[in-house]
């Protein structure tokens, strides 16, 4: 089984959610006052979001029920959710339902199911963004949004 620490997970998902999902931008493992803290999460056009879980073991997935939004799925981040492991780690027909599987490959992440759509919670989504954009704005780099040709490089890129 492939051994990636939580955080080696956090970065493969937020690259599948850009690169392979289109999301336009992507966190990980970011808080904010809201009562989850997303492992990765990104937004595509039309403001859909995706959510991905990551679990380095059984006993992390197991106890990730015990979370106050998975008993209240309603209340979660992410109008579709993943959860993300080494493969064969949970089982499909483990998974919460309505949510997908990703199995971590040494080289690629495959798709083993399909999330469905689900409500989402899109004041808690609004308050990691705002949560997102106060921190760009403390840091004196808010004026950056309005360099577009910055932009346009790095959509680009």
């Amino acid at each position: 089984m492939l051994n990636l620490t939580h955080t080696e997970l956090t970065i493969r998902a937020e690259k599948w959610l850009i690169n392979s999902v289109g999301c336009n931008f992507a966190f990980r493992e970011l808080g904010s006052f809201s009562s989850e803290i997303p492992d990765a999460i990104g937004w595509r056009e039309g403001w859909v979001s995706h959510l991905v879980e990551c679990k380095t073991s059984r006993s992390d997935f197991l106890s990730d029920n015990k979370k106050w939004h998975r008993r209240n799925p309603d209340m979660g981040m992410g109008r579709y959710r993943y959860m993300m492991c080494p493969k064969d780690m949970i089982k499909p027909e483990e998974v919460p339902e309505g949510w997908g599987l990703l199995y971590v490959l040494p080289k690629t992440i495959r798709k083993v199911k399909k999330a469905e759509t689900q409500k989402n919670n899109h004041k808690a989504e609004m308050t990691l963004l705002v949560s997102a954009l106060r921190r760009v704005h403390l840091r004196g780099d808010l004026g950056k949004i309005y360099d577009y040709g910055t932009l346009a490089e790095a959509v680009n890129a």
